[in-house]
């Protein structure tokens, strides 16, 4: 009992640390966006081809857009904790029924670009840093500062000239063009041919970071005393570099993984708008033009809870890998 009570305190630290984190975000969301030029209502009601005065006021009385900023902020605070993150100014509908029905598609998105660009990324910066002269590391070391100049919306349109257009390879929009009478397997074979120059187009420029990072990682650990020692025990080539040097060498990369899910989940919102996907990066995109508050501010909540999710994971992950980590 005596032992696990510094663990217990930890783990209390860590969600009181994480609430604190989310209240933080939820106030700094509300005050930036009702400081934001615009009226929520003025917008919903050009859409709605404009409105006497009396129903203008009615509308901010429903919305409780006529109280005082901190009184709006209390009030939505209040149903956030109850799991109630508002209506949505423009769709009609409970946010977290919008946000349910987008996170699929959003998910199934940086999931596999993210994936995709760590594996692939890894296995480049691992032969690479071990021929650091051949063509390989020099092909890593352009793809690198080509993925970090390129802006992400030019690489999708420059993949859609040049595989949908010039060559009709891929779909140029959209999740599916099945009607919905397609087999399982045929819907599911649909979704990823669509998938393909999304995933692509968001994988690519990860895909030039984790090659960069893995290379720079790797050299530093074949340098190390320990690898020195294990080839001097004559261990096959193949065992230390996979076996002692990659254990070690990929730690920086789990970490940078989980502290950029939250910059993924950011730059699905430019690729979703480029290929029409319909996730909640198209949704926040059609938010922010329509000054629907609610439903911005229940993406942008959200997406923080999802950053802090995988940082936790990250943690637990990173702790699993290196022994260290647990003995301290």
């Amino acid at each position: 009992m005596v032992k696990s009570a510094p663990v217990v305190k930890s783990v209390l630290r860590k969600i009181a640390s994480i609430l604190l984190l989310l209240l933080a975000v939820l106030v700094l969301n509300f005050v930036l966006i009702y400081a934001a030029p615009g009226d929520p209502v003025e917008a919903l009601v050009g859409e709605m081809g404009g409105a006497t005065p009396e129903l203008i006021a009615e509308l901010r009385a429903t919305y409780g857009l006529d109280r005082p900023l901190w009184q709006q902020i209390g009030v939505y605070l209040g149903n956030v904790v109850q799991g109630n993150l508002g209506h949505s100014l423009y769709y009609d509908q409970p946010v977290t029924t919008l946000i349910a029905s987008r996170i699929g598609p959003t998910l199934l998105l940086i999931t596999t670009a993210l994936f995709s660009a760590i594996i692939v990324g890894t296995i480049l910066g691992v032969f690479s840093a071990q021929r650091r002269n051949s063509t390989l590391s020099h092909f890593v070391t352009v793809l690198s500062l080509a993925g970090f100049s390129a802006p992400v919306f030019w690489i999708g349109i420059m993949l859609i000239l040049i595989l949908s257009v010039s060559f009709p390879i891929f779909p140029i929009s959209g999740m599916s063009s099945s009607d919905g009478t397609t087999s399982t397997l045929g819907y599911a074979m649909d979704v990823a041919h669509h998938l393909v120059l999304p995933a692509l187009t968001l994988g690519l420029i990860y895909l030039a970071f984790y090659s960069r990072l893995a290379r720079t990682s790797m050299i530093e650990v074949l340098e190390a005393d320990y690898i020195r020692t294990a080839r001097a025990k004559g261990l096959s080539r193949r065992s230390v570099v996979y076996k002692h040097a990659l254990r070690n060498a990929i730690l920086p990369i789990v970490t940078f993984a989980g502290l950029q899910f939250g910059q993924v989940i950011s730059g699905a919102v430019l690729v979703e708008t480029v290929f029409a996907w319909p996730g909640l990066g198209t949704l926040a995109f059609d938010s922010i033009l329509r000054r629907d508050t609610p439903t911005l501010l229940g993406i942008l909540f959200f997406s923080s809870l999802m950053v802090v999710v995988m940082n936790l994971l990250t943690d637990l992950l990173y702790r699993r890998i290196d022994p260290r980590i647990k003995t301290s």
